[in-house]
């Protein structure tokens, strides 16, 4: 039997880039967010100007690592801080707070990741965005 799939639209993740910016500039924060379907495919990258270059890439593998394995990035974080050395050799991997599943219907369609400022401010960008969703 065929379902009816869910996933971010382009519109969705704009909405959710744009919560997420405002949440950064309130706090004077330069981040780059990231937007990202189920399977871990970039829908969109918003970069404030002057975030730091490296951020670019872990946003978006944040993003990634959220979706990939279905759980927020802070989590990954954790198995490996509590002793499970092994998943650094998992492809995908980014143990680092600041990416969260977009999970509607118990179901993973993709995530947001965001780097700039410190972890726990990132996942509270995330967060922003992710609040967007229920507006």
């Amino acid at each position: 039997m065929l379902g009816t799939a869910k996933f971010i639209t382009l519109e969705a993740a704009k909405k959710m880039a744009e919560a997420g910016e405002a949440e950064a500039r309130k706090n004077g924060w330069k981040v780059a967010i990231a937007v990202v379907d189920a399977g871990g495919g970039l829908i969109l990258f918003h970069k404030l100007d002057e975030t730091q270059p490296g951020s670019i890439a872990v946003a978006q593998g944040k993003a990634r690592a959220a979706a990939l394995f279905k759980r927020p990035s802070k989590a990954l974080e954790e198995a490996i801080a509590g002793g499970k050395l092994p998943f650094f050799t998992v492809e995908g991997i980014v143990p680092m707070q600041g990416g969260l599943p977009v999970v509607v219907e118990d179901k993973v369609i993709g995530a947001v990741g965001v780097s700039g400022v410190t972890s726990a401010q990132d996942e509270q960008v995330a967060q922003a965005a992710l609040g967007a969703l229920n507006t």
